[in-house]
């Protein structure tokens, strides 16, 4: 919904949150995830809860919180609360600000007992994360603090050890270095949203006293919106990659008209150095593990010899693919999004021209079309919107451009062999599969939010969900890492599920698209039901659950020998293997370490 992108109305979402949410629960093309979000306030929390319900709907996300009463953060997390255990929060959000700092430095305190006060503050807030990460095992998003609203020792209060804007400064490192060190803790980062927006106007001392809101009504826009990009990006729901214009998106002017001897790009006027930022922008995210494709109306020669000029900084071998042609934009996305076997809604489209944007948004459904305007607010509207918002950098994403490269090589190896299964063999596949381990966590979570296609069951789970079923011996958890002579493909393959008596219930089976047809599924298979037979299991039980992505994967449990005992009018259908019986494994080239 447009409404809910950035640059949104702060004042319209607010006037208008109860319909807004009305046409977003009555949309048709959502596919939305529920979560239970716990809201643990030391100030007022209802306007917060009511418009950060409203991006996360427009994130897919369908959330039911449970809201504690007012300053009661402490109490419920420490100590607990029966209405809160009983709701079991899939993720905690501790909403606290400076108006929940307890006591700040006296000019006449020492040295040493500043430090003890730092101590104690940090050591309270300590004490909440604990007992919340102890009885859930659930995500757990904290913000840190805002700067304070005035400053007693003047610009010494930044320096002062006295000062209460040194104090803050101090804290928020502690919290900085506690989410630095634990899994499953982020920080909203209200120090940075209410700089952004102007610490005067972030907060209404008469709002306080009044309703003891520590913001500013106006400002919860913007903060639920901060928020709610940490919460899609924890499950899963952010873009993946970049479909770029070049003409007066990459650089100034049309190179088919002004040759690429012409166009603005470089440090020769202001012009040129504001399309060079951009492009230094774009490329920062390839490192990120975000693919960069381009779909732009050109002949490709003109587009090739743009990224050849010496001063650009995105060179052709930056980009995943290249499309430049005079096909319409959409089918050009739509190809390149089959060529990586990822959905088309992936994708955040970059094009100056808003004919060509509404032409995309209009066809492409649920791909992010950023109103980018002119130039130089390229960079705010895109990161502002958060589409790529980071929870973790992991070795997957840092290695992904490259595995989508290697993918291509294989497709087009593929061609001279006229057996599939010779073809296989050529690649050399070795196979790691093995349980859950910490050091997959973060990359397992991912997988299961970000896997639609090669999906059985959808179930979408929060890096600490993966950590509880690991730990849980009634679980089986398997991951899977392929290796060829084209390189390393990762972490691709996750199942796990539990045992109920002598069956054995496959809650979760996906695959990365990346690696499709090349047998991954049976070798899968086949560690699954030696692990279940150690364990005296008799029976295996998967289940399929449809929706619109994922019809590829409805006769999987049939190709690996398993007989369907029942089957809705909607296509969901449960299986079931007897492990008495012999199975043949249909895989034919992966070597398993």
């Amino acid at each position: 919904m447009k409404q809910l992108e950035y640059p949104y109305d702060s004042d319209y979402i607010l006037r208008k949150k109860k319909a807004i949410r009305r046409e977003l629960l009555a949309r048709e093309d959502i596919k939305y995830i529920e979560k239970k979000i716990a809201i643990l306030g030391g100030s007022t929390t209802s306007d917060i809860k009511q418009v950060l319900e409203l991006f996360l709907l427009n994130y897919g996300i369908k959330p039911e919180f449970f809201e504690s009463e007012y300053n009661k953060y402490f109490e419920d997390a420490v100590f607990g609360n029966p209405e809160l255990d009983d709701f079991k929060p899939d993720l905690v959000f501790v909403h606290t600000t400076t108006r929940n700092i307890a006591r700040f430095p006296s000019v006449t305190d020492s040295p040493e007992q500043i430090d003890a006060l730092l101590e104690e503050t940090m050591g309270r807030f300590e004490q909440v994360w604990k007992a919340l990460a102890d009885r859930f095992q659930c995500t757990i998003i904290q913000n840190n603090f805002e700067q304070p609203y005035y400053r007693l020792l003047g610009n010494s209060d930044f320096t002062n050890i006295h000062g209460r804007l040194n104090f803050i400064n101090r804290l928020n490192d502690r919290f900085c270095s506690y989410a630095q060190t634990h899994g499953n803790f982020f920080i909203n980062d209200i120090n940075y949203v209410s700089a952004v927006y102007g610490i005067k106007k972030w907060a209404d001392p008469g709002d306080w006293y009044r309703y003891k809101y520590a913001l500013s009504v106006s400002a919860i826009p913007d903060f639920a919106f901060n928020l709610a990009r940490i919460i899609k990006a924890v499950y899963g729901r952010n873009k993946k990659a970049f479909a770029l214009d070049m003409d007066n998106t990459l650089w100034g002017g049309i190179v088919g008209d002004d040759g690429p001897e012409n166009i603005k790009i470089g440090h020769e006027d202001a012009e040129s150095e504001l399309f060079t930022e951009f492009q230094q922008y774009v490329k920062a995210h390839k490192d990120l593990g975000i693919l960069l494709t381009v779909a732009s109306k050109n002949d490709e020669e003109n587009a090739l010899a743009g990224l050849a000029r010496p001063d650009s900084t995105l060179k052709q071998d930056d980009f995943i693919i290249i499309k430049a042609n005079w096909d319409n934009k959409d089918r050009n996305i739509a190809n390149i999004a089959s060529e990586l076997n990822i959905g088309s809604d992936s994708f955040v489209f970059v094009d100056d021209n808003p004919v060509e944007r509404a032409l995309v948004e209009n066809q492409i459904s649920g791909i992010s079309v950023p109103e980018v305007g002119a130039p130089e607010t390229y960079i705010d509207v895109l990161d502002s919107n958060g589409f790529f918002e980071v929870t973790g950098i992991s070795e997957e994403d840092l290695k992904r451009g490259g595995m989508y490269k290697a993918n291509i090589e294989r497709a087009k190896a593929s061609a001279s062999f006229e057996n599939y299964d010779d073809y296989l063999r050529s690649l050399e596949m070795t196979a790691e599969i093995k349980p859950f381990a910490p050091v997959y966590m973060a990359r397992i979570a991912e997988l299961t939010n970000k896997s639609n296609q090669f999906n059985l069951t959808t179930k979408r789970c929060s890096q600490a969900e993966i950590e509880k079923f690991a730990s849980d011996p009634s679980y089986i958890t398997l991951y899977g890492r392929l290796e060829d002579k084209f390189g390393d493909n990762g972490v691709v393959a996750v199942t796990f599920g539990h045992a109920e008596g002598d069956t054995f219930h496959i809650d979760l089976w996906l695959m990365s698209c990346r690696v499709l047809k090349r047998g991954m599924e049976f070798a899968m298979m086949d560690e699954l039901i030696a692990e279940a037979k150690s364990r005296n299991i008799t029976k295996i039980k998967g289940y399929y659950f449809p929706t619109a992505k994922n019809k590829m994967v409805k006769d999987f449990y049939g190709l690996q020998g398993f007989t369907k005992i029942s089957e809705a009018e909607d296509g969901a259908a449960e299986w079931i293997l007897d492990l008495s019986e012999p199975h043949k494994s249909g895989n034919v080239a992966i070597k398993v370490n």
